[in-house]
């Protein structure tokens, strides 16, 4: 099979196409026939600075194919299921930047007649989004069709990736949704996503656009850039409310008042979807599995979620792609080219 591995840490050069035996899944493993492989951050993160136990890695945590063959102690009746990959390269060398990976049978999830390109795109985004609207002490464990019914959620870069994977689940489970954007261009996308409310930073105050929508405060935010929103977000949090931080956009590095949160009871939950609970991940699989098959996630343009494709043998211009910020979803072909 064709794959991509790379052998040392480093820019986006040490990724090599090259030609590996198709393995075969063992005790609780299924072989997955790669359709799309997505890229994610934590991809080039990872290429940059995670260790390689095995010696070499195959990366990228998300995709999408079809299951080829079943380890002992599996279902056979999976051959041939359509099904979504996640986290298929967390502490394993078998990523989906490959023709077949291998994954423990609870990591390839059911798609149905979904397509592939929406399948790669779930997993860490919308298993991060999960997470960030079931953290707080006001929401729910699990998500639903009329599950944040009485909700506000503040979403901070409703264009990016796990940006629209919030508002697109939020507004399955019935939350009113503001979303924060930069530019005009990405305000139209956090529209077409479904959000309720759209506020451009860059002409707009959000503490003030936010407070018009929800006086009382929102019960939870879903922040890309602690270190640039902090103040504001103290000031737009209910009582109860939680600030649920996944990325380090604009600085690694916070400060809080204490008591103006002390009062509120507010809290600050810091997500980071390998490490999250097992339960937690575990919900989040079957909730999104859940939306994926009452048509309620979608991806592309219309849904503000760009598609930028590569074939196998670019996925260093794949993930530099996403090392450069491109606005929208990049995936990988995986199939014979």
């Amino acid at each position: 099979m064709k794959a991509i591995v790379y052998e040392r840490s480093g820019d986006a050069s040490v990724l090599q196409v090259v030609e590996r035996p198709v393995p075969e899944p063992g005790p609780g493993e299924v072989l997955v026939r790669m359709a799309v492989s997505g890229v994610n951050p934590t991809d080039w993160k990872a290429r940059q600075a995670w260790p390689l136990p095995a010696g070499w890695q195959i990366p990228h945590q998300d995709g999408a194919g079809v299951v080829e063959a079943v380890g002992e102690g599996v279902d056979r009746t999976l051959i041939g299921e359509r099904v979504w990959v996640w986290e298929a390269a967390w502490q394993r060398p078998w990523g989906t930047a490959a023709e077949y990976t291998l994954v423990p049978v609870r990591h390839a999830v059911p798609l149905g007649p979904a397509s592939f390109d929406l399948g790669a795109a779930l997993g860490i985004p919308f298993m991060t989004a999960h997470r960030c609207l079931t953290a707080g002490e006001f929401m729910p464990d699990k998500l639903h069709a009329g599950a944040l019914s009485d909700h506000v959620v503040l979403v901070q870069g409703g264009a990016g990736a796990v940006g629209n994977a919030a508002i697109q689940l939020a507004r399955w489970a019935d939350a009113c949704v503001i979303t924060t954007v930069s530019s005009p261009e990405k305000a139209q996308l956090a529209a077409a996503a479904g959000a309720s409310f759209v506020i451009n930073y860059r002409e707009q105050d959000v503490v003030e656009e936010v407070r018009k929508v929800a006086p009382d405060g929102v019960h939870t935010i879903v922040e890309v850039s602690a270190a640039r929103n902090a103040a504001a977000d103290v000031r737009m949090l209910r009582t109860g409310g939680a600030v649920c931080v996944y990325a380090d956009d604009g600085g690694g590095e916070v400060t809080l008042p204490i008591r103006p949160l002390m009062g509120p009871n507010a809290r600050w939950q810091f997500v980071l979807i390998y490490t999250a609970p097992k339960v937690a991940k575990a919900q989040a699989v079957t909730d999104i599995a859940a939306a994926v098959a009452q048509g309620a996630i979608r991806v592309g343009e219309e849904a503000g979620l760009p598609l930028h494709r590569y074939p196998l043998a670019e996925a260093a211009a794949a993930q530099q792609a996403v090392q450069d910020s491109v606005v929208g979803k990049v995936l990988v072909s995986t199939a014979d080219e």
